[in-house]
């Protein structure tokens, strides 16, 4: 019974654990202690933090279903980014974005099965 109501309305933790994962992945290349990150990996990182962060304050003000796809897309984005722009060969930046996008697409994912409901499937 507890568990299906955690799981059945959306929760604030959800919007927090996204302003969190928003700020981590900003600042994923300053926590990898290699010098080699190139700017463009840099600029990549904080404009999709900043993004997830934007969309998780966003989903705190109103909740859209347009929202959670986009943070969606955001955490694809992020687990292919190492492959966009050939960084893939530093081990600890790439295990970093792949799980960062991993977490961020799978609540997404989550947030967007829970909200279908609230929303109206069809509409």
């Amino acid at each position: 019974m507890a568990l299906r109501e955690l799981l059945k309305p959306h929760r604030t933790w959800e919007d927090g654990l996204g302003l969190l994962l928003g700020i981590v992945i900003g600042l994923s290349p300053w926590l990898y202690e290699e010098a080699s990150v190139v700017p463009a990996v840099v600029l990549n990182s904080a404009a999709t933090g900043l993004a997830v962060l934007a969309l998780a304050q966003l989903e705190i003000l109103r909740l859209r279903r347009w929202e959670e796809v986009a943070q969606l897309i955001c955490g694809v984005w992020l687990i292919a980014s190492p492959f966009a722009f050939d960084y893939g060969h530093q081990d600890h930046l790439r295990v970093w974005h792949w799980v960062l996008g991993t977490v961020v697409s799978a609540l997404a994912a989550f947030e967007l099965w829970q909200d279908w409901d609230i929303l109206g499937r069809g509409r």
